[in-house]
């Protein structure tokens, strides 16, 4: 990263830590969610397969609620310009792209203790699979979210557009996701999920290449 992607990251690390929206966003969603959840299931025993699931979908929603802004913000502020004059797109992309990699690592990786102390279901066998999953998985949904970001910034209806556009993109990331932390729940081998671990591999790879590719006719649109 260069030192003026790292310094893009720092402007919104510290005017996140000033306003506080998206992590504010972020909290709320994932305690009301879990506490939804919590409340529904009582003293039932929800199955392995259902709390992977669930899982999954409270990250996803998480990041819908708190993602959408990396560069909507700068549309907000009138700032979009200046960041056009004094960087190059590639730049402008690597900061905000590293911006969110640390917000939802940050975010799952609460969600993940919040599920492990109050769901007796998630229980994983294969410790080193979850943890390759949720990298990956982490990291796809940063990525994806970020170049979407950019795609909806100079639209009008920004908060409807970006769950709409996230969700058939996002998709096969989630699914894959939940079917290899399922099989981490179940104790199966890395050579079990060989094909799991090269789908999500490969939407990485494609969705990272695919965003600096097309971001930079995307931010001088």
């Amino acid at each position: 990263m260069t030192n003026k992607a790292y310094a893009l990251y720092q402007k919104d690390f510290h005017s996140e830590m000033r306003t506080r929206y998206a992590v504010n966003s972020l909290a709320m969603f994932v305690i009301v969610a879990i506490s939804v959840i919590l409340f529904s299931v009582g003293n039932e025993t929800i199955t392995q397969s259902l709390t992977a699931g669930l899982f999954w979908v409270v990250i996803f929603f998480s990041a819908m609620s708190g993602l959408s802004r990396a560069f909507v913000s700068e549309e907000e502020r009138g700032t979009t310009l200046a960041l056009q004059l004094v960087a190059a797109p590639t730049t402008i992309f690597s900061g905000k792209l590293f911006f969110n990699i640390v917000l939802v690592f940050c975010m799952n990786i609460v969600i993940t203790i919040l599920y492990s102390a109050l769901f007796d279901s998630f229980a994983i066998k294969n410790f080193g699979l979850f943890i390759v999953a949720f990298f990956f998985g982490c990291a796809g949904l940063a990525i994806a979210s970020t170049i979407i970001a950019a795609i909806i910034s100079k639209a009008g209806a920004k908060g409807t557009l970006y769950p709409v556009l996230s969700f058939p993109i996002l998709l096969p990331l989630i699914l894959t996701s939940v079917q290899l932390t399922l099989m981490a729940f179940d104790g199966s081998t890395f050579s079990d999920a060989k094909f799991e671990l090269a789908i999500i591999i490969c939407y990485d790879v494609i969705m990272l290449t695919a965003s600096y590719l097309l971001f930079d006719f995307v931010w001088k649109d």
